[in-house]
């Protein structure tokens, strides 16, 4: 699946209008980059608008994609980029769903997006994750609570490609500035925590077969 999800890369995003918002996104660019997290700044669609040398560093290793890389479209990376599970920790659980959750309630309010579509229209290519987005979501949030959808609080495994964090857990912080909300912007920020004292194994990439567990495979 991950390799079929096709369509466009979505067309830059127009710079601000006024010199003044582009000024104060210099400066937020700047405060980004002193933070020692991984931070990327978002709009609506989950197009990526600002990252930093933290979450940069997270995501290096994720190999080339048409659609999907981590600073284009961090929704696309989570879902469709085969090497998403290598960085983010029982991805199905902790960061797919929680995304798809996301997914649902943006296209529910932004219904003619053609990004949104777009992605819509990937999922429905893949029968598992469509499965799941029909099926397995709403039992998912039923099985577990709404509370699990949020991405502000929430702690989620990582798996570090620095060695001195190796595998670890992150807390999601949402943040959004007056500037930054009247953008249509939103600030998150993977709050690294202790590293956890057990060896790394390997992780293999990930395949159709092998994630979106909440739903049986279609016969």
């Amino acid at each position: 699946m991950a390799f079929q999800a096709g369509g466009q890369r979505p067309a830059p995003r127009p710079a601000p209008a006024t010199p003044e918002v582009q000024a104060y996104l210099q400066d937020y660019t700047a405060l980004l980059e002193a933070v020692p997290f991984p931070s990327l700044v978002v709009d609506h669609r989950w197009d990526v608008v600002l990252t930093n040398g933290a979450f940069r560093t997270l995501f290096r290793g994720a190999g080339p994609h048409p659609t999907a890389m981590p600073g284009d479209n961090f929704l696309r990376f989570v879902l469709f980029h085969p090497d998403a599970s290598a960085v983010l920790g029982e991805h199905e659980s902790s960061w797919c769903l929680p995304m798809l959750a996301h997914f649902a309630a943006a296209l529910e309010r932004y219904g003619h997006d053609p990004v949104l579509q777009a992605v819509r229209r990937d999922i429905a290519q893949d029968p598992i994750m469509e499965a799941a987005y029909r099926q397995g979501l709403p039992h998912w949030i039923h099985a577990v609570g709404a509370e699990a959808v949020e991405h502000d609080g929430a702690v989620r495994p990582l798996h570090h490609p620095d060695p001195r964090w190796g595998t670890t857990d992150c807390r999601v912080v949402v943040e959004t500035p007056r500037v930054l909300e009247e953008l249509g912007c939103t600030r998150l920020t993977l709050v690294l925590r202790e590293p956890r004292r057990t060896p790394r194994a390997g992780r293999p990439r990930r395949t159709a077969a092998a994630h979106l567990r909440v739903v049986p495979a279609p016969e």
